[in-house]
């Protein structure tokens, strides 16, 4: 495998806009290519907006959403993608010819697309399907594989996705700065975000504490460190409809460090080169050959209730 060099972007999307979003990957695709980047990941939802689709009835997000590969949408990113020579991976809700309606995050290239896979575990509408299936795909020789936001905290999921092949996961999200059972969670004011470059200070301090930042160093690394790959998460900042978001994109490698983090209030985006050598040298790929599968494989695939939920709840954050 060939070193790799990845971007994960934040910006701030604007609900429905679909134009406006695309203009901003874009923007930023082309950027990340002129600095040399092979793929560049985007948050959940980014081509669509997210938040503002808890009020949408099922016409309305029919209206939203688009066919896969089929769709504008999916055909501006090849645009995109073959005018900058660069990977791109970005989210919308997905419609089927049976107006299904899905959770949707793809990987397109000049070629078109490349994967896509559908979120497991949706919740912010009632008219979403839950995909049912892994996604396991190449990149310039690299197996990835993609886990969108709730999907993460379910661990079955992430390790589901490596033992299927994956040494990259991208990790897509529209998450932190909601309310949420554990302790210090909540929203985050929208004024201090419109206040912040006056008072850039006091915003960091809600994006950096319990409601954001500090919540997501409690398991984000231990996704990568637990499964030897390397995580490219994305997250949106700024207001996403009503609620304010903290960014915080960042690659992780398979030792659980952080080699890239985007750290400022601003639409961009933050590169990280991975190599091959760490998805060996790290613990998590010990572990995983010490794995004796035969004493636990009836207790992790035994029948239970589910509790999924396919509906807004406020404190689904984490």
């Amino acid at each position: 495998m060939i070193n790799l060099k990845i971007s994960t972007a934040q910006f701030e999307n604007k609900s429905g806009d679909k134009a406006y979003n695309l203009s901003v990957i874009e923007k930023l695709a082309k950027e990340a290519a002129s600095k040399g980047s092979h793929v560049i990941a985007f948050h959940e939802c980014s081509i669509t907006g997210y938040t503002f689709a808890r009020k949408l009835n099922k016409e309305q997000l029919l209206d939203v959403a688009e066919l896969i590969p089929d769709g504008k949408s999916i055909q501006k990113l090849k645009e995109i993608a073959e005018n900058y020579n660069i990977t791109i991976l970005a989210g919308l809700f997905e419609k089927d010819e049976h107006d299904n309606l899905f959770k949707a995050y793809v990987c397109v290239d000049k070629t078109g697309l490349v994967a896509k896979y559908r979120k497991l575990h949706p919740f912010i509408n009632p008219n979403l399907t839950p995909g049912n299936e892994y996604c396991v795909f190449e990149i310039h020789g690299w197996k990835c594989g993609i886990l969108i936001c709730y999907d993460n905290n379910i661990i079955e999921n992430v390790r589901a996705t490596k033992l299927l092949g994956a040494d990259v996961i991208f990790m897509p999200h529209v998450t932190m700065c909601t309310p949420s059972t554990r302790p210090g969670a909540g929203f985050v004011d929208p004024k201090l975000w419109e206040n912040r470059v006056a008072d850039p200070t006091s915003l960091r301090l809600e994006f950096d504490g319990m409601k954001g930042r500090d919540w997501l160093m409690k398991w984000l690394p231990s996704r990568a460190y637990d499964n030897a790959v390397y995580v490219v998460f994305s997250n949106p900042i700024g207001m996403d409809d009503d609620q304010l978001k903290n960014g915080c994109s960042m690659i992780i490698d398979p030792f659980g460090d952080i080699i890239a983090e985007c750290r400022s209030f601003d639409d961009r985006f933050e590169t990280a080169v991975i190599t091959p050598e760490k998805l060996t040298q790290a613990g998590g790929y010990r572990y995983i050959q010490a794995r004796r599968p035969e004493l636990y494989k009836d207790i992790i695939g035994q029948d239970h209730q589910s509790e999924q939920k396919v509906v807004w709840i406020d404190t689904k954050n984490d």
